[in-house]
């Protein structure tokens, strides 16, 4: 920067202990301010053309990825196949369903719905027994339940993702 100074291509100054270099704009043309406003004119027609550039670029962008994500030709019509297989699977089992004629009476379906809500509701007084048996051991036990219940194998329902169900 120092012999660029030297040679007159920039200017320094010297403010304290620093240094700026800029451009010594003598070096350059006058500019009329028609010029200038030539000039002005120009980019500001450049910028509006980058922008609309920017927009189409954009918008092209947005459709490239809407065909890339969307099904080919093919895949569509293997997609297609399946879903008439599985439609036609699907129409014989109701045929099957509709012309059968062991259809579960009233009673036998009232049977089932009071022997589950019979079973769910000795499920939860079992589950309440156990609870209440390993609640009374672990009063003098020195290790965590979840310890005891490791040691001993119990498996709780919740270890293993089951809930009474609603009677």
């Amino acid at each position: 920067m120092e012999s660029l100074a030297q040679k007159g291509k920039i200017k320094e100054k010297v403010y304290g202990k620093q240094k700026i270099y800029f451009a010594d704009q003598e070096q350059f043309p006058n500019v009329s301010d028609s010029e200038l406003k030539n000039l002005d004119a120009e980019i500001t027609e450049l910028s509006s053309r980058l922008q609309s550039s920017q927009q189409s670029c954009r918008q092209l962008e947005s459709e490239l990825k809407d065909l890339s994500s969307s099904l080919t030709t093919e895949e569509m019509l293997k997609e297609i196949s399946c879903l008439k297989e599985e439609c036609d699977r699907h129409e014989l089992k109701l045929t099957n369903i509709k012309s059968s004629t062991n259809h579960v009476s009233p009673e036998e379906k009232e049977k089932v719905y009071s022997d589950r809500k019979h079973f769910c509701k000795e499920w939860k007084k079992r589950k309440r027994m156990a609870t209440d048996i390993f609640d009374a051991v672990l009063e003098g036990y020195p290790k965590s339940k979840k310890q005891f219940f490791e040691e001993v194998g119990i498996e709780t329902d919740e270890d293993c993702s089951v809930t009474v169900p609603d009677a």
